[in-house]
């Protein structure tokens, strides 16, 4: 079971460009805070133990650490706003690391809504699956 459940990567696109785009420019006010910070990542080059993790959230587990799956809660208001449950956090392994490291892939509702952070949710990169 993948937490969240989800729909299309059509829809996935749609959510993200209406939340950072407003008329072809980035949007203003309280919304500039995170879209700065939503790059973008070419799904070739996400370090290999991310894809370890995208692997284990497609087929539901088992998960290394208990805390994967939870519910994120966006506090840093670096990903775009949404209602609470929206987003779901996941453990990147980072090699060398004796507790969970930095590395997360945070998940939206969206089909494919990825995002990738190795520095534990100061930037976040959107996944694109397309490259």
């Amino acid at each position: 079971m993948r937490f969240p459940p989800r729909t299309s990567r059509i829809g996935a696109a749609a959510a993200l460009l209406s939340a950072l785009l407003v008329g072809g420019t980035v949007a203003t006010g309280t919304a500039d805070a995170a879209t700065a910070s939503v790059g973008s990542i070419c799904y070739g080059s996400l370090p290999s133990q991310a894809y370890d993790t995208l692997e284990l959230i497609d087929q539901g587990g088992p998960f290394p650490y208990s805390q994967d799956g939870v519910v994120f809660q966006n506090r840093e208001g670096v990903l775009p706003s949404q209602s609470n449950g929206y987003y779901h956090e996941y453990t990147v392994k980072t090699p060398g690391e004796s507790t969970r490291g930095a590395r997360r892939i945070v998940t939206g509702q969206a089909y494919e809504e990825d995002y990738y952070t190795s520095d534990h949710y100061a930037t976040f990169d959107l996944i694109d699956f397309g490259c």
